[in-house]
């Protein structure tokens, strides 16, 4: 098997480099790079970083400090005006509270102010019916879950990440990089060709462009230094698949709170991302197996966290792909269930 993978993965490398790690019950099984990648490089995953914040809200709820069906107003008041009392944390873990992008219209640089993002949503009314349909939070959901989870324990969504699940697991993800780590962090080459055929409806062109964030951004020091829980965790393949294993081995989340992730939430035509899918809480839910947790970052990574296997998988890249499901990180993995 780990020839396999290894090939399936290097057969992804044209240019800049990749990674790939798998874990089973707790032990690593494949651990290989290639290209222009050594050891210890990691790299901007954007939305695979959502499994890591989707991480933290389990294990809150795992111990009994968040309950996922009660509306998030229970902990951050602000957050029922316009009609959103009902939302519950459920909701946002699935993408369907209504809240996929920001209605007033944001530079770059306002990701970076915390208050005025978290602010801006606690306002604003949803743009579709909460509840009734998954809307992708491209980039506000890391905001909504972090606000949240400032709300109950007093620290940021990195801080508890970091202290709660990456340094018990040693696992080396971050959510705010600090500067000390910059020399390691792999340039992103941005894609040949632009995603094409998804800005389509005012809703998909708000969550993709509002605002608007270049590849030559995530170079810079404030985007590395933010915590954008959505969108800027810096990792490895190794780090993913380590920091998942809270998911598959018991260690940090105990299995029943894990298996919650599984109770699909909301099923269809995704408002924003256009396609079928079936959101659990935090996680896309079936595809490898029934009792399968992934989802993946603009660009090419890919994390798995396989329940009934007790394996976690994970594919990085620093050569941005062109399409919205990126088929080189799903021939790994295919590479890896074969």
């Amino acid at each position: 098997m780990r020839e396999r993978v290894e090939q399936a993965m290097k057969a992804t490398v044209e240019e800049g480099g990749a990674a790939v790690c798998v874990i089973v019950d707790g032990e690593p099984v494949v651990d290989a790079w290639a290209g222009d990648w050594e050891r210890d490089t990691i790299v901007n995953v954007y939305s695979t970083t959502k499994t890591m914040a989707a991480a933290t809200a389990l294990l809150l709820a795992d111990r009994g400090e968040l309950d996922v069906t009660a509306p998030v107003a229970r902990y951050w008041p602000e957050f029922a005006a316009a009609g959103k009392q009902d939302v519950t944390m459920a909701q946002v873990l699935s993408h369907s509270s209504g809240l996929s992008g920001w209605r007033e219209p944001l530079a770059t640089a306002d990701l970076y102010d915390w208050e005025k993002a978290t602010g801006l949503l606690a306002a604003q009314e949803p743009w579709w019916k909460p509840g009734t349909a998954s809307g992708y939070h491209a980039a506000t959901q890391g905001y909504l879950i972090g606000e949240v989870v400032r709300r109950i324990t007093g620290r940021t969504l990195g801080t508890v990440f970091r202290e709660e699940i990456a340094e018990p697991l040693g696992a080396d993800f971050h959510i705010g990089l600090p500067a000390a780590e910059d020399h390691r962090v792999a340039a992103l080459i941005p894609p040949a060709t632009p995603i094409s055929g998804f800005e389509q409806s005012e809703i998909q062109v708000n969550a993709a462009t509002n605002p608007p964030i270049p590849v030559s951004e995530t170079q810079t020091r404030a985007w590395r230094g933010a915590e954008i829980p959505a969108a800027n965790g810096h990792g490895n393949a190794r780090s993913i698949a380590t920091a998942l294993t809270a998911l598959t081995t018991g260690t940090v989340i105990s299995e029943a709170g894990a298996r919650r992730a599984l109770e699909v939430q909301v099923e269809g035509t995704d408002l924003v991302l256009g396609f079928p899918i079936r959101w659990g809480l935090g996680f896309a839910v079936g595809g490898f197996s029934p009792e399968t947790l992934a989802w993946g970052g603009n660009g090419g990574s890919l994390a798995i966290a396989d329940l009934g296997a007790h394996s976690t998988f994970a594919y990085v890249t620093s050569r941005m792909g062109s399409e919205i499901v990126d088929t080189r990180a799903l021939g790994v993995a295919m590479a890896m269930r074969e």
